[in-house]
């Protein structure tokens, strides 16, 4: 099982909950392209989602707490 350091993505604002949030909704979106492709993976879909965000491909963006 894959457990990356959530510090190789977070940034000082982001909640555990939203890095969950967006590494499974990247996730979902790569097994469907390559289920829709017809294209074989051979890495996780997860696994491939966690080196999007930390080589930056994909970013988290949350509102600003203190903004109401």
């Amino acid at each position: 099982m894959l457990k990356p350091s959530a510090n190789i993505i977070k940034t000082p604002h982001q909640s555990n909950y939203s890095l969950v949030i967006a590494v499974a909704k990247r996730a979902r979106e790569i097994a469907e392209k390559a289920e829709n492709e017809g294209e074989l993976l051979t890495d996780k879909p997860v696994d491939l989602a966690v080196q999007d965000f930390a080589n930056d491909k994909y970013l988290i963006v949350e509102p600003d707490p203190t903004e109401e």
